[in-house]
Parts: C-alpha cells; structure tokens; sequence
C-alpha cells in the first residue's frame, strides 16, 4: 500500500527526497519528494546521468563516471573532501570479492525557478538489484532545513536545561515525560526518577488530585491554567513548599492534542512574607484573641462558634462556616473531596445585622439553616475554593448558601476561605463585609485564612479525638460479654460503665468463661493507661484469657501465661525478653512501651462448690455469705501482668450456696474525691442483702458508690452461687476390669430416665462405653464416671493416666480407631483435661431435648464412620 507520511510529521521539516541509479550508473526512479526538493520533474531525470541533470540545471557536478564493473575501486577523489559543496568523484561500488565498500556523501547547492533555495546534502547507498547488478539509492536532505531544526533544538534545550523555572511535560496519560533540572531539584529527586510518574507518586494526594483534575481540564478543554497552587514536602527537608503552577496544552503538527506543558515557580518564601505582614498593626489584636479563644473544646461545633465570636463584629458583618459531612462522620477521604462536590454540613453562623439567615436577593436561592446538609454549584467560587484549596472573592450583592443580610442592608463583599488541616480542606468559611464597611484587602484576606486555618486545626484535633474514641469504644464494647451471661451453679449479673466523653477509653474488661464440667471461670481485667493502645492491649489479653482457659490450665497457670503475653506486647514483633533477670538493662525509652495489667481469675466448680481464686495485682475480690458482712477476700496480691517471669498462688476456698462473690476494677471504688480505703469501705457497706435479685444489687451498689465521676472506666461481675443439687449429680467408681464397661453403660441408662431423658440414653450409653473402654486399655488405677445435668449433660470419665486421647482417621479395614470419631460426631463437645496431681478426665457434652430436635441417630453415625 503507498502512503504518505501523516502531516507535520518530522520529513515535512527536514525535507528529505530520495532517487535510486541503475547499474549504468543513470536515474531509474525519481521520487515525488525530489521534484518538490530540486524543482526537476521525473521526465528531467529519469534514464539521465545524474551529471547531465544537475548541470543541465546548474547545479554543478556531484557524479561522473560510471558505476564502474564489480572489481573496479579505483578512487579519483580523496574521500576526506568528498564532502566539500561541489567536490565529487567516483564511487566505488565493489563486490564482496572488491576493496571495502563504502557509501558516498556530498553537498550540493539547488535552484528552483531560476533562484537559489537551499543546499542539500546527498547520500549514496551502494545496493544490488535482482540480478545481482550494482546499483544505488540516493537520499537528498536539506542541509539549511537541517541547521535551522539544530539551533532550534539547541535553542529549547538550553532554556529548558538551564532555566531557573521548573519545566515539566506530561503525556496524554497524566505520566510525566520530561522534567528539567529545576523541577527535579525542587522536588528533591533525579530527573531520571521522574519520568513515567503521576501526580499521585510525588505529591500529597489531596495535592495530586487537585493537579490531575487540571491537568485533564486543559487537555479537554485546551483553555491553560494559571497560578494553581501546590503543597508537597521536599525529602531531607523538614519544611513543606508551595508551587505556583501554569499549564497549557502541546499541540502535534496535525493539531492533536499531544500532552501538557507546565512551567512551576517556588512561591514558598513569597507566601511567607505575605503571611508575616499579615495583621502587623491593626489585626494583632484579633490574632491573640483567636489564640486565646478558638480551640478550648474537642466540640466540632463549639469550636466553629468560637471562630465567629471572634470574627463577628470585630472582622466581618456576618460569617458561616460549612464542613464536609463525610469528615464529620469520621470518613478519611469521602468522594468529591477533592473537587469540592462533597456534601457539606452548615454547623454555624453568626451576624451582627441580622440575627438569623435568610433568603438572598436570588429568587431560586434559599437561607441554608444551621445543621442542614448542602452542595455548592461546581461552578461557583465556594466550590472553587474548595476544589483548589484557595481564597475565592463572591461576586454579586449576596452570599453563596443563602445567607444575607436583612433587607435593606447589602453585601460589599465576601471572602470564601477553604479550611485546611494537615493538607485535607475540612470546610469553608464565608466572611461577608455589608456595604459601609471596609472591604477586604490583602491583610485582611490573610488573616482571614489564618483564622480559618487555625479554626481548621483545631477542627481536625477535635475530629481526630472523637474518631478515636468512639473507635476505641466499640472495640473495647464490642470484646464484652454479653449483656446476660449463663453458667451452671451460677446466677450472674455485670454493669459497665465507659468514661465520660472527656476522658479516654480505659482497658477494663470483664469476661465469663464456661469450661468443662459446668464450671466457670470468672475473669475482670485492667490494663493500666488510656486510649486506643490500650484498648487493644486490652482486646489481646481477654483473647488470651478465653484461649488459655480451654485448654483447662490451672488459674496460677493461665496468669503466667499471661504475664509473658503481656510482657511481650510493648517489643517489636511481641518478643519475649531473652533474659528475664536482667531488667535493670531496660532503657528509660523503651518504658513507655511496657504494658501492665492488672488481673484476677476465678473457677468455681458447682459440683464440689469450690472456688480457686488466682490474682495479678487486681482489687481482691469481695464476698458476702447469707448473714455476714462483706468481706474482702485473702488471695495472694501477686505483680501485674507484664512484669514478666513472676509466680502465681492460688488460694482455693469452699463457698456455700446462696452467697455473693463481687470482681469488679479500681473505678468502681477510686476516685479524687476519696482515698481507696474509703472507696472499698463503702462497696462493702454498699452488699448489705445479699438474697435480693443480683440485678437489684448492682444497680444498688452504683447508686450507692460515686461511679458518675467519669475519671476511669467502671467494671463489676457479681455471681450468685448455686452450685449443682445432688440429685443433678451421678458420681460412681468402678474397678480397672472389663466388666466395668457393662457396669457404666447400666449406671447411665438408670440414671438418665431419672432426669427425664430417655431420648438421651442410647447415645449416652453408648458413648460412655467408648470413654470407659479406653480409661481401660490406655488409662491407669480406679475409674471414676460422674453425670452431671445442668442447662447440657456432662459425662466425665476419669482414670490416673497422663497420655491424653489423640483423635485419629480410621482407614477401611482398621478393626479400632473410631470410637473418639465417634463421640465428637454424637456429642456437641468434647475434650480432656488434666487433674492434679496425676491424672486426667475425658468428657462429652449431650445437649438436653428440646421437644423439636432429637437426639442424634446412633446408626447414622456408626455408618458414616465406614
């Protein structure tokens, strides 16, 4: 297919024309372009010695001779002065089996209708044709073309590489494709890094957002941008710069768009000096009152007033500031931030001649009130202003939004000021001046955005707080138990109670843990500092706690562990100290990355009606017994958790049912107010009638005590203990022979009719022979099995050995294996656990008929094991 090259392409400059010579050394083809070039059609040339054609045209002589024959390389000329205007010679165009081959130049000056046009420089290529003969391909360039397209290179290079402004092109894309020194310099990296990068790769990204919706505006509209303002920080430096930056749109020799050029000035040292002389004399006063006055609550709301208690009248005549509804809901970055189409929140307004707003001179505009939720048009300058993070002028006699002065009384001017706050706009505020007054120059334009900008910080701080404190809170509610937490043998009832809004969110929690054999363990917590750090260390422990407590430990145990987990949580990667014994080693930096925590844990066992306390350094439990006073318990105080490597006691104690055991934190009893001695006093005083409802006492005990201080977040666990009645309790020793097997299996089947649960007994039997068969031929000494019927049926199979049952797949022709695959298929739960001194129980959990759901098919399962 022939084509031309597409227009404005680089041939068009540097004009290039081509003619190719056959092996009589005369012109075969005469290009379209070599007319246009010299002026001689292809009649003039075509089957002509080049010679003769260009003497006939007076251009003087480039060739003569022949292409001589393959083994010719005599050289007439010295090929050093083959490039002289008007030098020429004879080509030697030998064969491989010839002297070197080499291609010809040479200038030469050409003429069109009787005037001289330029000078050209030719090529001559040596080639072959089909049949092997020697022939030529000619290529003619304007040598003045040439010359003019190198000084204009040379020419942008030198005011591109070295001018003091920064140049930089982008490429339809949006990535850059070339930078200069300047530029590169300005941002602090190498030019060689910048190329291929987006905005977003070397500005903040509210200031790369705001520069890609330019630079897509003047590649869609062709319109260029002046003056927009950019903020970045510089690496290595602690300061933050500011940019001025003009963009217009690059144009390829067709017309179509190619990419877009931006020339970028440093204006940081510019806009510091505007912002020093800002409020020099007559503003000063109103800067230390902004000092003073805006900013003395971590209210969103109260810290917007505060700015126009000192902006009205002492300022303005009326002002309103609007903030953007998706940072007051807490979202970092809601969409149209950056283009300021975002929903905005109106949260305060203020006038000193009017006392609400109302309706604008605009018919079709309406008063926005006081917590109403509005856009601004993209258009107008208060979209401007917050799209491009800059101080906008509102023409016209009214106010964007609506808000005017009372009739009669019109606005001189207006000044929209974004608010910004660690490089993210947060709002706008309106500052209006009525007709009267001064309007707003450029001292007054600056103190405006510093009290706007100070009201921005102080704005965000408040944001910041309340979004980490209401996180913090629902991390800290969200690990809470439920709100009425069951146990067997216990009756249980808790209150917590979070700081007030002005404090941070503590690490107290509380937790109810069932374990196996109806027992449970009773956990209240603290972990000592505030705020979401502690939340989370807080939310840590308590998912320790739950773990270490099924795999049945000890409760002096569970707090060991606990000591090292939480010894381990202030070091990179929650490592353990290497040497525990060297903690003088500690440096005074790394203390302030130690968590302690406070902690007391409790198992009562309803069966036995024992209850094993274990404590690290928590309040000791209170209990009250049915015609006693209430008493603190003795439990060894031990350290707090995060020490590491101390020992735990335990302190177990046999509790009567009917009486009240009360964990609770230091909240509930300490205060400013009154000493801790004071405080657990008054708890005590507080249990006083221990048989009225549990939840009637705790709301009584609040009542009682001083809980509405708010210094400390407030955590009480009381229990009422029940225990199990005997009649719920089956407890048989059977000896190590094999007919205790058929002894347990008739144990339980007389036993569960008792309870009335004979849907129950044919699993129940059935599992209870797996248990017994394994205590006999994996176990040691006596067998115990103990029933025990609670809100779920418990069987418990003891023995005096110490290997644990290991569940294992049975393959298709093992005659044994599948009686632990057994029990967890037909029971809800299963497990084991240790008993010391020596010795270990295996137990499964039925849950009781509910009248809907049957028991589980004993058959179905049996087969599903084959």
């Amino acid at each position: 297919m022939w084509q031309n090259s597409p227009p404005g392409s680089l041939y068009d400059y540097i004009r290039v024309a081509s003619f190719s010579l056959g092996p009589d050394g005369r012109i075969e083809q005469w290009s379209e372009r070599a007319t246009e070039l010299f002026g001689i059609t292809p009649g003039q040339a075509v089957g002509r010695d080049p010679q003769d054609v260009f003497a006939a045209a007076q251009q003087g002589v480039l060739f003569s001779g022949d292409l001589g024959d393959p083994g010719d390389s005599s050289d007439s000329n010295d090929p050093g002065d083959s490039n002289d205007p008007g030098d020429h010679g004879d080509l030697p165009l030998g064969g491989g089996d010839g002297p070197d081959v080499r291609a010809r130049t040479g200038l030469v000056p050409y003429q069109r209708d009787g005037r001289q046009q330029g000078l050209a420089e030719i090529y001559v290529m040596p080639s072959r044709n089909e049949r092997g003969e020697r022939a030529a391909l000619c290529v003619a360039v304007d040598v003045r073309a040439l010359q003019g397209i190198e000084t204009d290179i040379a020419a942008s290079e030198a005011v591109f590489g070295q001018s003091p402004l920064g140049f930089f092109f982008f490429g339809t894309d949006l990535r850059l494709l070339r930078v200069n020194e300047s530029f590169a310099q300005a941002l602090g990296r190498p030019v060689a890094w910048h190329r291929g990068r987006k905005p977003h790769e070397f500005l903040p990204r509210t200031e790369a957002e705001r520069l890609t919706l330019a630079l897509r505006q003047v590649l869609d509209t062709g319109r260029p941008v002046a003056d927009l303002q950019l903020m970045g920080p510089v690496p290595g430096k602690a300061e933050r710069r500011r940019w001025s930056v003009s963009l217009y749109r690059l144009h390829g020799g067709s017309g179509r768009p190619i990419g877009v050029a931006a020339i970028a000035t440093d204006v940081t040292g510019r806009r510091r000096a505007e912002r020093e002389a800002a409020g020099v004399r007559r503003n000063l006063a109103l800067l230390n009152e902004a000092s003073a006055r805006i900013g003395t609550s971590l209210d969103l709301e109260t810290t917007a007033r505060e700015l126009l208690d000192v902006a009205v009248p002492q300022f303005c005549d009326l002002a309103s500031v609007d903030l953007y509804q998706g940072l007051l809901a807490g979202d970092e970055a809601p969409p149209g931030l950056a283009d300021g189409s975002a929903e905005l929140r109106r949260v305060a307004f203020a006038s000193a001649v009017s006392g609400a707003p109302v309706a604008s001179d605009e018919p079709d505009e309406k008063a926005i009130q006081v917590g109403e939720v509005h856009r601004y048009p993209f258009h107008s300058p208060c979209a401007g202003a917050l799209r491009t993070a800059q101080v906008q002028a509102v023409p016209g006699g009214g106010r964007e939004g609506g808000d005017a002065p009372e009739p009669g009384v019109s606005a001189q001017c207006t000044l929209a000021v974004p608010m910004v706050a660690r490089d993210t706009v947060m709002g706008l505020v309106q500052f209006t001046r009525t007709k009267g007054s001064e309007p707003f120059g450029e001292r007054e334009t600056a103190v405006a955005v510093e009290l706007a900008s100070r009201a921005a910080v102080c704005i965000d701080n408040a944001r910041l707080y309340r979004r980490e404190h209401e996180r913090a809170l629902i991390l800290q509610r969200s690990l809470l138990p439920p709100v009425d937490p069951e146990a067997a043998g216990l009756e249980i009832a808790c209150r917590y109670l979070p700081g007030n809004a002005a404090t941070e969110v503590g690490g107290d929690w509380f937790d109810v843990i069932e374990l196996p054999g109806h027992r449970t363990a009773l956990v209240v917590g603290d972990v000592m500092g505030r705020g979401l750090r502690a939340a989370v260390a807080m939310g840590e422990l308590r998912t320790a706690v739950r773990t270490l407590a099924m795999l049945d430990m000890e409760p002096a145990e569970v707090l060991s562990a606990l000591d090292e987990i939480a010894h381990g949580l202030g070091r990179p990667g929650g490592k353990q100290s290497a040497s525990r014994g060297v903690r003088g080693s500690v440096r005074p930096a790394d203390l302030s990355e130690v968590y302690l925590a406070t902690c007391v844990y409790a198992v009562y066992d309803p069966v036995t009606r024992r209850c094993t306390v274990a404590n690290a350094g928590h309040l000791p439990p209170v209990l009250v017994e049915e015609g006693k006073p209430a008493r603190l318990l003795e439990v060894q105080p031990g350290m707090p958790l995060g020490v590491g490597g101390e020992l735990f006691e335990e302190t177990v104690l046999e509790l009567p049912d009917g009486a009240l055991l009360a964990l609770y934190t230091d909240g509930l009893v300490e205060s400013r107010d009154h000493p801790l001695d004071e405080g657990l006093q008054a708890f005590q005083d507080a249990l006083t009638d221990p048989a009225r409802p549990l939840e009637d006492v705790c709301d009584h005990v609040l009542s009682a005590l001083d809980t509405h201080h708010g210094e400390d977040d407030i955590a009480l666990l009381m229990a009422r203990l029940r225990g199990l009645p005997p009649g719920h309790v089956g407890d048989w020793t059977l000896p190590p022979e094999p007919r205790s097997v058929a002894r347990a299996r008739e144990l339980a089947r007389e036993m569960l009719p008792q309870w009335g649960l004979e849907s129950l007994v044919d699993t129940t039997e059935l599992l209870v022979s797996e248990l017994v068969t394994n205590a006999l031929r994996y176990g040691e000494g006596d067998i115990r099995l103990r029933l025990l019927l609670d809100r779920t049926l418990v069987c418990e199979v003891w023995d005096a050995g110490s290997v644990q049952p290991r569940r294992r797949r049975a393959r298709d022709t093992d005659e044994g294996g599948r009686g632990l695959q057994l029990v967890g298929l037909l029971s809800a739960a299963w497990g084991s656990r240790r008993i010391p001194p020596q010795g270990k129980t295996v137990w499964f959990e039925l849950a009781l008929p509910d009248g809907e759901a049957g028991a589980p098919d004993a058959v179905e399962a049996l087969m599903s094991l084959y």
